[in-house]
């Protein structure tokens, strides 16, 4: 219980941090007409509703993922689903793929996409220039993992990255658009389909996830 009223507090922060932008955006608007940047205005209002968005997506498949798996389980080509959620990063960023073709694994196709896109979207947002997805099989294992080339994580905040609304220095802080729940959103989905994920150095010097989940038999 002590949890959950913790857990409740915290996203009701998070809530009215994006609610509070877009109030104050909207009443400079209203208090000085003239004085509008219309683009410039619809864009901080775009970014604060898409800001909303994700932390609303987040909360409700935390909240979906206490539903059992068993019996909704479906064979999902992780290869396909990792080009389509990179072609939307290729837009701000130099992502580069190293994909096997048709790695397979079996779970909800709704939660591995939103873990794949909280897992290219943290790396985006920390990429100095570009960042690289590796999908291949290992064993009985799909093995995927996002690298970055920006500022990396502290040995000391490897597990902290992955609680809900952990704070961590300011390298990879939430001041660049993170609401602290989507590292925490992409391992409960991977532990609730019998996988890991965790971060390590990667080769430019960033931070690597690797996440893995079992191949279809």
């Amino acid at each position: 219980m002590d949890r959950q009223r913790q857990f409740a507090a915290d996203a009701s922060h998070e809530l009215r941090t994006p609610l509070a932008a877009l109030r104050l955006c909207v009443e400079e608007a209203r208090l000085h007409p003239d004085d509008v940047d219309l683009p410039d205005l619809l864009g901080r209002l775009t970014d604060g509703l898409r800001r909303l968005e994700n932390i609303v997506d987040d909360l409700l498949v935390l909240a979906a993922l206490e539903v059992d798996l068993e019996g909704r389980s479906e064979e999902v080509n992780v290869t396909s689903l990792v080009e389509t959620v990179a072609a939307r990063c290729a837009e701000s960023c130099d992502v580069r793929l190293d994909l096997e073709p048709a790695v397979t694994v079996a779970g909800a196709p709704w939660q591995i996409t939103r873990l794949l896109v909280n897992l290219l979207d943290n790396a985006r947002r920390h990429a100095q220039r570009r960042l690289g997805v590796n999908l291949r099989r290992d064993g009985d294992h799909a093995e995927l993992a996002v690298a970055d080339d920006g500022q990396g994580v502290r040995q000391a905040d490897r597990d902290r990255v992955f609680q809900p609304f952990a704070r961590v220095d300011a390298a990879r802080g939430r001041d660049r658009g993170d609401a602290g729940l989507g590292l925490a959103v992409a391992r409960d989905i991977a532990s609730a389909h019998r996988g890991t994920l965790h971060v390590e150095d990667s080769a430019d010097g960033g931070a690597r996830f690797v996440l893995r989940l079992p191949l279809v038999s």
